[in-house]
């Protein structure tokens, strides 16, 4: 039996040396106790695909905390505080989102109000500032007073409602807005006008059958995509059944079994947005009525994401809104509903499984994809966030990217901390504070203090306001090979990426250190970017700018070779954002004869928020050089 035992970690010792980020967890842990967790660290990891999603037990569920107890700072802090003061308060919401439903004339379309009370109600609830209440205030109250006697808030004449598209969708995302501000601050008008509207679409649902939304022209996941969040969230604030059985019973979300289609093409079955919608629902469902057979529809989309090459470098998906596997990163790249979904669907599975490889996604897809998705002073949001050519702002601040782009930010505070147990997780490593009360007696300060992404130097102070033992959990990213971890000046460990757990007797100015040393990676394309290579540092997508650079003003971008031995960096570069970086390269030009040429071209690589991006992938000389790495998040 030993020698048999013997063979099983050899074997399992020879494999950790093809999964790098697991190599040194036994040798953390110590003795044959950290080996064998570090083998199966090592089996989970090479299995992974192969295995079932598999929930948390009792004492790993972690569990959100609520926005209104999470200040930020730092790059997310500065976004929220943007989108806030640069674009909600400044939009025209009486002409834009209000007049057209006192107007009720239209025969189709959508404007997404539903989605702006649901960003104001939380971006309210989380900075408590008087202009954004009384906005929220004004805006409910003007659409509760648009409400027919049936129940009914759109913009449809009456020939046109329900079954015309997107009048459901609008209308759900309604329920949703209204049950919110329920849920932050108990406005019971709000409560009664999201039932009133909610019964209405269920009354015309059941009542005619045979319609279907849009005449079928699109899938069902698609037409309808809001009304099964909307009707569990007005299920959680009601605690009326009838809800949840109009999502299970009428419905048939539990059922719903749908194919990872690629391409825009018959009914829009692919549409990413709606599908990851869809699969959060049956994980909410989940939560309610469990399930393991919920889990598959997440489980397929997390497969084409992360072994399928779904997944883009800048934490996006998707090509003109429908799933793509091409890795072209062209115009319809990453629309911004997408990426919102995206960061949502994948807190949720956090929230069941506790998995650090969501929070490494979530990660990539905030400070890549979502930010580049809004100009650096908050105003413009674009639909589609492309790497390869240039970008463009959306000509309207109504319909679904800017709605989204709006609520996604508002759930960002909720995306840091969480409880975990009988203590405390750090899933982003931002600038930010949180209170958290531990049990009846004892409240918990914790705070980061980091300048994160641009360093990976991180402060972590843990106050409770009495003394308490309970365990700290962190996530360590994928990029990262070895943090150091230090309490009170003194080196606690070492980790590989993943999650590290301090557990002691916490008292009152404890101290943890994080130090996550960020190394240039060069990371290897795929399809149709292999043999390219994108330059990262930390989370940090990095791009070409074009207008930076006079001197390519008619070049073709994609002919540029880059000489990696000359990357030079980080320097500082405000453009973007206050402490942002960029870094220097040179390179040969298109048609120039490398490597016997000099590389003539001096290039600046921003950060991938840039509004001039153009590039991210870049030809090298030699493209199997063993300086080339996979991406972390992708790998097969």
């Amino acid at each position: 039996m030993k020698t048999k035992c013997r063979r099983i970690v050899t074997f399992f010792i020879s494999m950790s040396r093809h999964v790098p980020k697991y190599r040194d967890h036994a040798a953390r842990h110590g003795s044959s106790r950290g080996l064998l967790a570090g083998c199966t660290l090592v089996l989970t990891c090479c299995l992974a695909p192969l295995l079932p999603l598999a929930e948390a037990n009792d004492a790993d569920r972690i569990s959100p905390i609520d926005i209104r107890q999470v200040k930020v700072e730092g790059p997310i802090g500065r976004r929220i505080d943007a989108t806030v003061k640069n674009n909600l308060l400044v939009l025209d919401i009486n002409q834009d989102y209000v007049q057209p439903f006192r107007d009720r004339n239209q025969q189709g379309g959508f404007i997404g109000a539903g989605m702006l009370v649901d960003s104001i109600v939380r971006f309210a609830a989380y900075t408590g500032d008087e202009k954004v209440l009384a906005l929220k205030r004004h805006v409910v109250t003007e659409l509760i007073k648009t409400q027919e006697p049936d129940g009914y808030i759109g913009l449809m004449v009456p020939e046109s409602r329900m079954w015309e598209l997107w009048d459901v969708h609008e209308m759900s995302y309604l329920v949703l807005g209204l049950s919110a501000d329920h849920q932050f601050f108990g406005e019971e008008k709000s409560l009664q006008a999201a039932r009133n509207l909610a019964d209405y679409i269920i009354r015309r649902w059941v009542a005619e059958p045979e319609k279907q939304l849009g005449a079928g022209m699109i899938s069902d996941h698609m037409a309808a995509t809001g009304i099964g969040s909307a009707m569990l969230a007005l299920h959680q604030q009601t605690g009326d059944a009838r809800y949840l059985d109009f999502c299970t019973k009428t419905l048939h979300i539990p059922d719903w079994d749908y194919p990872i289609v690629v391409g825009r093409h018959g009914r829009i079955g692919g549409h990413a947005y709606a599908y990851m919608s869809r699969c959060l629902v049956q994980l909410r469902i989940h939560q309610l009525q469990p399930d393991k057979k919920l889990f598959s529809q997440s489980r397929k989309a997390l497969d084409f994401l992360i072994q399928e090459d779904g997944l883009a470098i800048t934490g996006t998906c998707g090509d003109f809104e429908c799933w793509h596997d091409t890795q072209a990163g062209t115009h319809g790249l990453g629309e911004t509903c997408a990426t919102a979904y995206l960061i949502r669907w994948l807190d949720n599975l956090l929230l069941l499984e506790v998995d650090p490889r969501y929070g490494d996604i979530i990660e990539r897809a905030i400070h890549n994809g979502l930010f580049a998705a809004q100009s650096p002073d908050g105003r413009n949001i674009r639909y589609y966030s492309p790497f390869d050519g240039p970008r463009e702002y959306f000509a309207k601040d109504t319909y679904c990217c800017p709605s989204n782009y709006r609520r996604i930010v508002a759930e960002l505070p909720g995306l840091i901390y969480y409880r975990w147990g009988e203590g405390v997780m750090i899933n982003l490593i931002t600038p930010s504070s949180t209170t958290i009360k531990l049990d009846e007696e004892v409240s918990l300060d914790l705070r980061q203090e980091t300048d994160y992404p641009s360093s990976g130097k991180v402060l972590i102070h843990v106050s409770p306001r009495e003394p308490a033992t309970f365990p700290l959990k962190v996530r360590i990213p994928g990029w990262c090979s070895e943090a150091k971890i230090i309490v009170n000046g003194k080196q606690h460990g070492v980790s590989a990426a993943g999650y590290y757990t301090v557990e002691r007797e916490w008292r009152s100015g404890d101290r943890v250190e994080l130090d996550l040393p960020m190394e240039w990676r060069l990371v290897k394309g795929r399809k149709a970017q292999a043999g390219r290579v994108a330059v990262m540092r930390g989370p940090l997508v990095f791009c070409l700018s074009r207008a930076r650079h006079p001197e390519l003003a008619n070049a073709d971008l994609r002919l540029i070779t880059l000489d990696p031995s000359s990357l030079e960096g980080p320097v500082n570069d405000d453009t973007v954002r206050p402490g942002g970086l960029a870094c220097k390269v040179r390179a040969w030009g298109p048609g120039v004869l490398y490597p016997f040429s000099k590389a003539g071209l001096r290039l600046t690589l921003t950060e991938y928020p840039d509004p001039d991006g153009e590039l991210v992938y870049f030809h090298v000389p030699n493209p199997k050089a063993e300086q080339f790495v996979e991406d972390e998040l992708c790998q097969k």
